[in-house]
């Protein structure tokens, strides 16, 4: 059986957890987490050299890491992703996006003021500068969202997916979403898929 190792409370983790319920596909859930050095172990860096979650693992052994990566491949020939050559670059636009402009933010945010570990790392000025970079995120999609009902269109694909994962708790990280009534009802939208599952759902466990 298909095999996602991943923390319960990553964003990035829930990603694949998220599509998969989507789908209606079974999976395994193992938990390993960063906080207490799971993902240094010489058993999972012998799976993932970078030591990092969320990592998938095939049947066959194969084994893919990188949340996006890993939608992309889990989600290849599903309306979650779009037939046409441009529409399905516009998703990875968004994609990339999150990678390099959301994520930075909301999700660092959110981690300095959630994480023990991460509390010495939340100084004014980090805290200054993700919470504006966040809200310009935020802001770009809103403008988008304001257009569209989903990120890439008029049917929701893996962008929403890779977006909703931090943008739903942003508020963990301080984000006021008062203010992007986009945002809020396309956070709606997303829920109300049919087969959704909260980033607290996990897959139950297999019997012994």
């Amino acid at each position: 059986m298909t095999t996602i190792y991943g923390m319960p409370d990553s964003g990035n983790c829930y990603k694949p957890r998220l599509l998969m319920a989507l789908l209606g596909r079974p999976f395994r859930h193992v938990e390993v987490s960063s906080r207490d050095g799971g993902t240094r172990q010489a058993d999972f860096l012998a799976k993932n050299p970078n030591g990092m979650v969320p990592l998938l693992e095939l049947d066959d052994g194969r084994l893919l890491a990188e949340s996006n990566a890993i939608l992309c491949y889990l989600a290849d020939g599903t309306p979650f992703v779009p037939a046409d050559a441009f529409d399905r670059a516009q998703m990875l636009q968004w994609m990339f996006f999150e990678q390099y402009s959301h994520e930075p933010n909301v999700a660092v945010r959110r981690a300095l003021l959630t994480n023990p570990a991460r509390r010495d790392q939340a100084t004014p000025e980090k805290l200054a500068t993700t919470l504006a970079g966040g809200n310009r995120a935020l802001a770009v999609m809103e403008a988008q969202l304001a257009r569209t009902a989903y990120l890439a269109g008029s049917q929701p694909t893996l962008a929403d997916i890779a977006l909703y994962a931090y943008t739903h708790c942003a508020d963990e990280g301080g984000f006021d979403l008062t203010g992007f009534p986009g945002i809020r009802r396309w956070l709606g939208d997303v829920a109300a898929l049919p087969g959704f599952r909260p980033m607290s759902w996990l897959p139950a466990p297999l019997p012994e």
